[in-house]
């Protein structure tokens, strides 16, 4: 799928020229209007205009070239694991972590018929991984499209054949006038995908802690630099909430690591852990610092 599917892509422009009337309000996200990540930029930012972009790389160029004032970009989900390849992404970007969001995921069946009649269910690879259980049991075929929303708007332009549904947000079916033939089919109750909110610049003012920073680096090719690296977090009393390492090129060598700890590096503590992962760390890289927005204790 190069474009959006008819029903989409009239919102789309819709939505698309309320953002350029006031840019300073536009929100981007990736997808159709509908998806999760469209219900998450209006629970963040209430008053925010929702511009739809029809890839990631596509919210973020937005931000860039001035035509939203920020993105809101799905980074992890709670059963299904990382969503977008940020750590590819965000470093390029130019742009900083100015926030985050949780966005508790309800995955619909829409369809036009009954649920008996269903064969085959179209939506993103990740909603249909958090309801693979429950598809197999009801003997419906995971077909895997590029959104969840467009999934449900494709399904309209093809005349919308019992056969045929969607696994979208409820949004999805109000928007879309598909009927809603079963509801919250994830695997798992608690499903929760985190969003992160990025802009040209941080905010000169945070606002009151707790706060998250999150960074990138590449230890040195020692032996034990990564344990050295990090053994200033556990030292400094700093809680390391994500870590995640990548390769880049293919060569099977210099690994990268993305990370999420808790606290601000004006903060002594946090200072100190981060001035001993660069002694032991090609580089390190702020990638932005910013209010935390639920807790991480168990």
């Amino acid at each position: 799928m190069q474009t959006y599917p008819a029903p989409a892509a009239v919102l789309v422009d819709t939505m698309a020229a309320a953002a350029a009337a006031d840019p300073a309000r536009a929100v981007a996200f990736q997808g159709a209007p509908g998806a999760n990540s469209h219900i998450a930029v209006m629970q963040a930012f209430p008053d925010a205009l929702p511009l739809p972009c029809f890839g990631f790389e596509d919210a973020i160029d937005a931000v860039r070239e001035g035509r939203a004032e920020r993105a809101l970009i799905p980074i992890e989900n709670s059963l299904h694991g990382r969503v977008a390849d940020m750590h590819f992404l965000l470093p390029e970007s130019g742009l900083t972590i100015i926030g985050e969001h949780f966005l508790p995921i309800r995955h619909c069946l829409l369809g036009s018929g009954t649920l008996g009649e269903v064969e085959e269910a179209m939506s993103h690879p990740q909603a249909l991984g958090q309801c693979r259980h429950w598809l197999r049991g009801n003997g419906i075929r995971a077909i895997p499209f590029p959104d969840t929303a467009a999934a449900a708007a494709a399904v309209v332009e093809m005349g919308a054949p019992a056969r045929v549904g969607a696994l979208a947000p409820r949004l999805a079916a109000e928007l879309y006038g598909l009927p809603i033939l079963a509801e919250g089919i994830a695997d798992e109750e608690d499903n929760t995908t985190r969003f992160l909110a990025l802009a040209l610049e941080a905010p000169e003012e945070i606002g009151g802690g707790p706060y998250m920073t999150t960074l990138m680096f590449q230890v040195k090719n020692v032996p034990a630099a990564l344990f050295k690296a990090l053994g200033g977090f556990a030292t400094n009393g700093v809680n390391m909430t994500k870590l995640e390492s990548y390769q880049r090129g293919g060569a099977f060598q210099a690994t990268e690591f993305y990370a999420d700890i808790e606290g601000h590096p004006d903060e002594p503590g946090v200072a100190r852990a981060l001035e001993e992962l660069a002694f032991y760390s090609r580089w390190v890289r702020i990638l932005g610092t910013y209010r935390k927005a639920r807790n991480r204790d168990l």
